[in-house]
């Protein structure tokens, strides 16, 4: 057993961590605090371009690749739902793909989270709602697919990466991720209540997309956007700016954590350099009490390096010495060096985050937990290794280039490379 931070500990952080209200300024004057606005046509624009985006489901094993308009998708569910009698209030873009339409600059995106609001009271609504997607995707299925023989259990299995259900006083939401392999998963979230929509700033907005939904072809739409921050303007600037600020950070689930590393990883900085110790020893602190346990905490970020780099579950099946072993992929060495390059940098700073944050952990709890991201991070550098291999070409004929190694030094955190 693992002992559980202290609840004052949380507390302390929380209250340390505390961020006040701030409007966004133009020309001296204070802009009116709003959590809402209604979007440029140039991000109407860019909201198209995602509506428009073919998207793919990866079946797998044999079974066939789902290509479908990302906008035809959410028509189909949409339309599922109210035949189950369970219809959306609205429906509303969010995560990377709604700060994307957001951004006035290039801003890069993997997921794209939709959420739609509904009432969900009957005890049967999570099984009409699971029904609602599940007859989607069978319908979005080839023509040459026999449809006859996909049952739930199937497609469960085969094009569902996740699927939560959640119901308590204060939550009642469920959640099923569409599965594809290079990490462009898209998230279906359908909700009664929520207590937490977000984590930061810069993912806390919400597109209202059904003036598109009703009339795609309408030239002006008037789109409204939201941010669950509650400064629009003020988390607006943190975008552009690529600033990492929170409310409530007492609200912030374990998986906090693991977002904050990866914004790291993507070039953002703390809004509030002087807070920024305090609300990592907070997020440090709530991670270790939703996820007590070593083994826990290594699936959860094994299943978070899959959703946001890209997924490549053979590589952690490699150790130390199995330096022989070449990880079975499609995708190109380039490619996998890139995905892994990222996965290696966002493990390096979540060791350094804990390593320097956990405070309230028994020695022996943060060392078992630093030891497993020590071994996750060895094993991505493995994966490296053998794609740098592949792309390299023998200068001359029956000679084999030489793989590079890692070694990580005692007491550091920087791997430097053997040859």
């Amino acid at each position: 057993m693992h002992p559980s931070p202290r609840v004052s500990e949380v507390s302390e952080c929380a209250n340390e961590a505390n961020f006040s209200n701030f409007a966004l300024k133009t020309d001296g004057q204070p802009l009116p605090v709003s959590s809402t606005m209604t979007l440029k046509q140039n991000q109407v624009a860019r909201l198209r371009t995602v509506l428009d985006e073919k998207v793919d489901i990866h079946g797998r094993g044999n079974f066939p690749t789902i290509s479908v308009r990302l906008l035809d998708l959410i028509i189909r569910v949409r339309h599922k739902l109210r035949q189950a009698e369970m219809p959306p209030k609205c429906v509303k873009l969010n995560g990377g793909a709604a700060s994307f339409v957001a951004s006035a600059d290039a801003f890069p995106y993997a997921d794209i989270d939709l959420i739609f609001p509904m009432e969900s009271g009957d005890a049967d609504s999570f099984d009409k709602v699971r029904d609602a997607v599940f007859d989607t995707i069978v319908e979005m299925l080839p023509d040459a697919t026999n449809k006859t023989k996909m049952n739930a259990d199937t497609l469960k299995d085969i094009y569902i990466r996740k699927m939560v259900k959640v119901s308590s006083n204060d939550d009642r939401w469920s959640l099923f991720a569409l599965n594809n392999e290079f990490g462009r998963c898209i998230e279906l979230k359908f909700v009664d209540k929520m207590k937490r929509q977000f984590e930061f700033s810069v993912d806390s907005f919400q597109i209202r997309i059904d003036p598109i939904l009703e009339n795609p072809s309408a030239q002006r739409p008037t789109v409204v956007i939201e941010s669950m921050y509650g400064d629009i303007h003020m988390a607006l600037s943190h975008l552009k700016e690529r600033l990492i600020d929170t409310r409530k950070p007492e609200e912030i689930r374990g998986g906090g954590l693991l977002k904050y590393c990866h914004l790291l990883t993507r070039g953002y900085k703390a809004a509030r350099p002087d807070k920024c110790r305090q609300l990592e020893r907070y997020m440090c602190s709530r991670f270790f009490i939703d996820f007590s346990d070593v083994a826990t905490q290594e699936q959860k970020l094994k299943n978070y390096l899959d959703n946001h780099f890209g997924s490549n579950s053979d590589q952690w099946s490699l150790s130390g010495d199995e330096t022989d072993s070449e990880a079975s992929t499609s995708q190109a060495p380039s490619s996998i060096m890139a995905q892994n390059q990222l996965r290696y940098d966002f493990l390096m700073l979540l060791y350094r985050v804990i390593s320097e944050s956990t405070v309230c952990l028994m020695s022996h709890d943060r060392k078992m937990t630093l030891q497993m991201i020590d071994r996750l991070a060895f094993q991505v550098s493995m994966s490296m290794s053998m794609s740098m291999y592949s792309c390299q070409q023998p200068a001359v004929a029956g000679h084999i280039p030489r793989t590079t190694l890692f070694y990580l030094q005692p007491n550091t955190s920087r791997w430097i490379p053997v040859v």
